[in-house]
């Protein structure tokens, strides 16, 4: 008989007050370790651990490459490096972003889920978009628990939702008011260890690209999923996509990661960002095209101007369709 003494919690948007609120109920002897994932800046430096030192009766502490796992302490992920659970320690490594992501919060769920299989909690609390949902499958696959904030409490529903509508076994969806005691309540219940699955060869994948394992970089015929038309957005190469459940996922050769909804709003983004750079290059045209029209003026050559000048029309009235799309586009953005 053992305990479920590994919970790996994963938050973006909203994610700070929901942890404050949870570490806060948590007792000082949690038969536990809490391993955290926040989506945090790769430009900032995370005071996530002082933050909940402050307001917990547990210590916390940004996670250190090789730190053994204690019960009674929260981990969290520091800045641009994805945090990985092995036996007994924890891993850090700056691998590819998953999600747009890194820290991202599936390597977390899936590398707890491939070690601790049945001893896992995973929590999935408030966020944007869908990281976390790949991850609460890969526990619940390998016997763990899954707990989802209800996305009626969660100030930003995305990450509870897309859990739910892909996950069917789930095993505590509630308010975030009742997630300290059911983790009380699973920590301290004894649980007799069922035999385990072997560890899916995706899984062992997924983890071992992650931390850019050559073997697993440069391994074509054992990779999950099969080649998509799509290339990926970080780095130009192709992405392989495979389906889990009702969940559609691609991950290119270095181990860019996306769900189809990340993959649409970074596609959204770099559509965004060539419109600007459109815009910018027809006013510098337009602007260019005066200039030396007025030249070809004052050298008395106005045929030449005259042409300069239709040019410069032209790229003004393309600049005002691309200008009239932006400023469309950032009326119908959700402000959350």
């Amino acid at each position: 008989m053992v305990e479920q003494n590994i919970i790996v919690i994963g938050t973006s948007a909203g994610g700070v007050e929901a942890l404050t609120y949870l570490v806060k109920n948590l007792p000082p002897d949690l038969n536990a370790a809490v391993i955290i994932v926040l989506h945090i800046s790769s430009h900032s430096t995370s005071v996530l651990p002082k933050i909940l030192s402050r307001v917990g009766n547990l210590p916390a502490s940004h996670a250190q490459d090789g730190e053994a796992i204690v019960n009674g302490w929260i981990y969290t992920a520091p800045s641009d490096h994805h945090l990985l659970v092995e036996q007994g320690y924890l891993r850090l490594t700056r691998g590819a972003k998953e999600n747009r992501s890194r820290p991202a919060i599936d390597p977390l769920f899936r590398s707890a889920a491939r070690i601790y299989g049945q001893r896992v909690i995973a929590v999935l609390l408030t966020g944007l978009l869908d990281d976390g949902t790949a991850g609460l499958m890969a526990v619940k696959m390998r016997g763990g628990v899954a707990i989802v904030q209800n996305p009626e409490d969660a100030l930003y529903p995305d990450m509870p939702r897309n859990a739910i509508d892909n996950i069917e076994d789930i095993d505590h969806i509630v308010p975030l008011s009742d997630i300290p005691s059911i983790l009380i309540g699973l920590v301290n219940m004894p649980m007799e260890i069922e035999p385990e699955n072997p560890i899916p060869s995706k899984m062992e994948f997924e983890t071992e690209i992650v931390q850019l394992n050559l073997k697993a970089v440069e391994n074509e015929s054992d990779r999950p999923g099969k080649p998509s038309v799509f290339a990926c957005p970080d780095c130009g190469g192709i992405l392989w996509e495979a389906e889990e459940g009702n969940l559609l996922r691609f991950r290119c050769r270095t181990g860019h990661a996306f769900s189809a909804k990340s993959l649409l709003a970074t596609q959204s983004d770099a559509i965004e960002d060539a419109l600007w750079l459109a815009l910018r290059a027809l006013e510098e045209k337009a602007s260019l095209s005066h200039r030396m029209a007025s030249r070809m003026e004052a050298r008395n050559l106005p045929l030449a101007a005259q042409r300069l000048k239709e040019e410069a029309h032209s790229a003004l009235e393309r600049s005002a369709l691309i200008r009239e799309v932006l400023l469309k586009n950032d009326s119908n953005t959700d402000v959350d």
